[in-house]
């Protein structure tokens, strides 16, 4: 039988605003646990929750560039459960009303095709503390420093049909909340993570089958290989004649397994109610229109103009348009480089390939815009080659100045005086008469042995194009 996998994602983005939804306490990342939470975060009596105006511009300005319903009213709700971390016994979160409703965002599948998501919804809450459990052995200690700060969880349709979709449609979205400057996106710090809901069908099926939620999946690797493996094992478990149970389910990426962490609570199981702590959020036209004139150039939108603008393939446009800062870094080159698609071969190329070896992003980049394009003003006006750049980029990196100093300094310029060219090109083919013999009878692709021959001897400054039109003449003996 056929089997079809049918995934959807909640995915939980960590809102970049400096205190938490409900409490002036801070949201910085890496203090002393227990140290950032204040009594509106712990629940204490007599305290009351005020709402964050940032976490509300920030769902607002997602739901725009999902080109999402936005809610004039929405409420927020108290939905109870109990756990060690979550000291008020109750999250609060919006249930019936969120301020995001239906939107949608199109991702690229590995044939190039396009596929459009839909997005269900997206509401704010706050987050729990959290669980520690290396260092108390047979305890577990509770840090509360998360406890209230605001997140907006993104819940996809279920229109995902393999892990690699899941992967696209994360790393998208991922993009975009950086894009929009709402959420940092930083996953080994738990800013952005996701729950997959996972179940399979015969192909063909309209029903949807039995599903079961990976949780807390914090990197797109872990995303795929626990999507996989749940995908593989409720196959296995239906052809063997089980039934798949809707449970929550963690991954352990270190047996590359997924294993039952609880049942699946219902949404009644929550007993959510109104917050009456808490007034309907109003959203008012006017707020809209203020956020929507805060929004930046879109990936989508930014993509489609360096097609247009800088005539790059719709492959290079996407890697470029990948991230904000990436986007940013290459039309800074590109404007001054003289050649866009130069640029964009050397920002995916040498210098991506430097700063992944290096561990390093492009915003902490040894070699800065300004110094790439001065280094491919060179290239492009004949002062270096294409392979002595190499030698001048390896230069820029360590720290050894401009490209115009180093290229001075270590007399790297290019030659194109032809008669010199000339000389090289004699000494070469005098001192491979068996293979000029060849090449005479027909064997052309000896022109490739020639070329590196004169390129060697010239310790690879000679211009390529002049070696070549001088070596073509002399080997046909004109």
């Amino acid at each position: 039988m056929q089997w079809e996998p049918v995934i959807g994602l909640e995915i939980h983005a960590q809102l970049a605003t400096r205190t938490k939804i409900f409490s002036g306490a801070s949201t910085a990342y890496g203090a002393p646990p227990n140290s950032q939470a204040c009594a509106v975060d712990l629940g204490l009596p007599g305290v009351l929750p005020v709402l964050n105006e940032q976490a509300v511009r920030f769902a607002v300005r997602l739901g725009l560039a999902l080109d999402a319903e936005l809610a004039g009213r929405s409420v927020f709700a108290r939905k109870n459960y109990f756990y060690p971390d979550l000291p008020k016994g109750y999250q609060i979160s919006q249930y019936e009303i969120p301020v995001v409703g239906r939107g949608h965002l199109d991702i690229e599948l590995e044939d190039g095709s396009t596929k459009r998501i839909g997005v269900t919804r997206a509401h704010l809450e706050e987050d729990a503390g959290k669980s520690l459990h290396e260092g108390f052995a047979g305890m577990t200690g509770i840090d509360l420093n998360r406890a209230g700060t605001p997140l907006l969880e993104i819940v996809s349709e279920p229109d995902l049909r393999s892990a690699a979709e899941a992967v696209a449609y994360m790393k998208k979205l991922h993009s975009l909340v950086r894009y929009l400057g709402i959420c940092d996106g930083n996953m080994q710090e738990g800013s952005f993570r996701c729950d997959a809901n996972v179940s399979v069908r015969p192909v063909g099926e309209k029903r949807f089958g039995t599903r079961a939620e990976l949780k807390n999946l914090n990197s797109f690797r872990f995303v795929e290989r626990a999507i996989n493996y749940e995908i593989e094992r409720q196959i296995e478990l239906i052809e063997d004649g089980g039934t798949v149970v809707q449970e929550t389910r963690l991954y352990d990426s270190d047996r590359g397994e997924t294993r039952s962490m609880r049942t699946k609570e219902e949404a009644n199981d929550y007993r959510y109610f109104p917050d009456p702590d808490l007034l309907p959020l109003e959203v008012t036209p006017q707020l809209i229109e203020d956020v929507r004139a805060e929004l930046p150039e879109l990936p989508d939108a930014k993509k489609a103009r360096f097609v247009e603008q800088y005539g790059l393939p719709a492959y290079d446009a996407g890697v470029l348009t990948s991230s904000r800062e990436l986007a940013d870094y290459y039309e800074a080159v590109a404007a001054e480089a003289g050649d866009a698609k130069l640029a964009a071969n050397w920002v995916m190329g040498d210098l991506a390939g430097a700063l992944n070896k290096a561990g390093l992003d492009i915003t902490e980049s040894p070699v800065g815009p300004e110094r790439l394009a001065g280094m491919l003003r060179r290239v492009v006006d004949g002062t270096i080659s294409g392979k002595i750049a190499k030698d001048v980029f390896d230069a820029l990196w360590n720290g050894e100045g401009d490209a115009d100093a180093v290229i001075e300094a270590k007399g790297l310029k290019q030659v194109t005086d032809t008669a010199a060219i000339e000389a090289m090109v004699d000494e070469v083919i005098a001192a491979n008469p068996e293979q000029l013999e060849q090449y005479r009878a027909g064997k052309t692709k000896l022109m490739g042995f020639f070329v590196g021959q004169v390129m060697k001897a010239s310790r690879g400054k000679a211009n390529p194009q002049a070696v070549n039109e001088v070596l073509q003449r002399k080997l046909n003996g004109e």
